[in-house]
């Protein structure tokens, strides 16, 4: 029998691993400082000295787009790990103990999410004020309800599986159960959780800056704003917005294959062997 390769998951690391290596590099090095401005060089279409470009400010794009990049990642690892941290542990415990609280729970989880979440965030946001720690913290709060779904519905699986009930028995103790034994059998489903929390992550800030009320341009570049500010040049220097939104594609892309390989179920394949004849 042949495993059939999961090519979502080889081309989605794949993506992914270029990119974050990209912007790794690029918290350290960019081949000009993104806010430099230069008159003599605006909107400059791509070339040897600038790669992607420059915009109206003269700012070299390929450098906007790096350090942009690693703004959107950072903000979506935050807020992805707010939300499985808290949204684990929510779901975990409901799951593994049920009864009035996880119905409570369970009740207002759906209350939250039958809100759009891009409309709660901007509701929220546009209360609390712009910025980065800001859309964080809102996004992270936001992402909880998913993930404590998720979690849940497997901790109620597993709860009733023989190696629990064995566990059980022994006189383990619950928390041991939960974090020892059930969290590492569904680890693979929170994974995929996970791919499928950044992907919303980046969307969600990339369209929160397109807004406007998202990272502001005091704090530092960011793919969903040069997508906003490249709007008034799309015929006359269309490689701003180009540059900037192949990079929010190729990042969800990546994230969204990764997620579709997580959930991948491998195909079988019968190898066929030639028999040899006898000289009968």
């Amino acid at each position: 029998m042949k495993k059939s390769p999961n090519y979502n998951l080889i081309v989605g690391c794949t993506l992914t691993a270029i990119t974050v290596s990209i912007i790794v590099v690029g918290f350290f090095w960019t081949p000009y400082d993104p806010d430099a401005m230069s008159v003599s060089e605006k909107s400059m279409a791509p070339c040897l000295k600038h790669i992607l470009g420059t915009d109206n400010f003269g700012r070299d794009i390929l450098s906007r787009v790096m350090e942009g990049a690693g703004t959107t990642l950072s903000i979506a690892f935050l807020a992805v790990s707010i939300g499985a941290a808290f949204g684990t542990l929510i779901g975990g415990l409901t799951g593994y103990f049920g009864g009035a609280a996880d119905e409570i729970i369970m009740r207002i989880n759906d209350a939250v999410t039958a809100f759009p979440s891009i409309l709660l965030a901007l509701v929220i946001i546009s209360i609390t004020g712009y910025g980065r720690t800001n859309i964080i913290i809102i996004l992270g709060i936001l992402f909880i309800p998913s993930f404590a779904r998720v979690v849940r519905g497997e901790f109620a699986k597993q709860r009733n599986m023989d190696y629990v009930k064995n566990a059980k028995l022994m006189g383990v103790r619950n928390t041991r159960i939960i974090f020892v034994h059930i969290l590492p059998n569904i680890a693979p489903v929170l994974l995929s959780a996970v791919a499928i929390g950044f992907n919303n992550a980046v969307l969600a800030e990339a369209s929160m800056s397109f807004l406007g009320v998202g990272v502001q341009p005091t704090e530092s570049a960011s793919l969903g704003r040069m997508l906003l500010d490249s709007q008034s040049y799309l015929f006359s220097s269309p490689w701003q917005a180009i540059s900037a939104g192949c990079a929010i594609s190729i990042l969800i892309l990546g994230f969204a294959l990764i997620s579709e390989g997580l959930g991948y179920r491998p195909m079988w394949r019968p190898t066929t062997k030639r028999r040899r004849k006898s000289n009968a």
